[in-house]
């Protein structure tokens, strides 16, 4: 009887064998797979240097940097940096290779400090280092500037708006809020940066 239970014995070990042979053999062709498909996929983003990026064309109602004249091609406009933390941004265009234009709002804004009885009324410009239709754009859209300009100043206390580092944090608040206004009237903010021609707080 021994002999007869032998090869039932073996039976069961032949297709444990077979069927880790098996598992193994697909868990190959998966990890291969997945290594092809990695290879494409950052060969297809350039993120293995060997796709180069194709120029977008240029859309002609959408604002164009404006050079200084001298300046040397660069394809700055529409690149993207990244910040630490992963996210990205659009990219400032180089001041030494662009000319800037201004803009300065006639009106002053004045807004009520946030709990307290203070005011502040501050005079403002805008830059952008694009042609006239930016400049237009503000013009066109002011109504709705002025009022996203407002909210932000009426967020801010006086403590911090006294201090330097404060007036730094509004500038750049404000700049935000008019670029965000002109990115969902118009499709394009375009505003690099904002300056007080005057300020009081009281």
């Amino acid at each position: 009887m021994s002999a007869a239970a032998a090869p039932a014995a073996e039976a069961p070990k032949k297709k444990g064998k077979m069927k880790g042979i098996l598992m193994m053999l697909v868990m190959a062709i998966v990890f291969a797979g997945g290594g092809v498909g990695a290879g494409l996929y950052a060969a297809g983003a350039g993120l293995a240097g060997g796709a180069h990026k194709e120029e977008a064309p240029v859309d002609p109602s959408m604002p164009q940097l404006v050079k200084k004249e001298g300046a040397e091609e660069h394809g700055e406009a529409g690149e993207k940096k990244t910040l630490p933390m992963g996210f990205e941004v659009e990219k400032s265009p180089d001041p030494t290779k662009y000319k800037a234009s201004y803009y300065t709002f006639e009106q002053p804004f004045t807004a009520n400090l946030r709990d307290s009885d203070g005011f502040t009324q501050i005079g403002l410009g805008a830059s952008t280092f694009y042609d006239q239709k930016v400049l237009d754009n503000l013009k066109e859209n002011e109504l709705p500037i002025r009022s996203a300009i407002l909210m932000v100043m009426a967020q801010q206390d006086s403590f911090t708006i006294s201090t330097p580092e404060g007036k730094l944090q509004l500038q750049k608040a404000l700049k935000d809020a008019i670029n965000e206004t002109l990115k969902q009237r118009t499709g394009f903010g375009g505003i690099d940066n904002v300056y007080f021609t005057t300020m009081v707080v009281q």
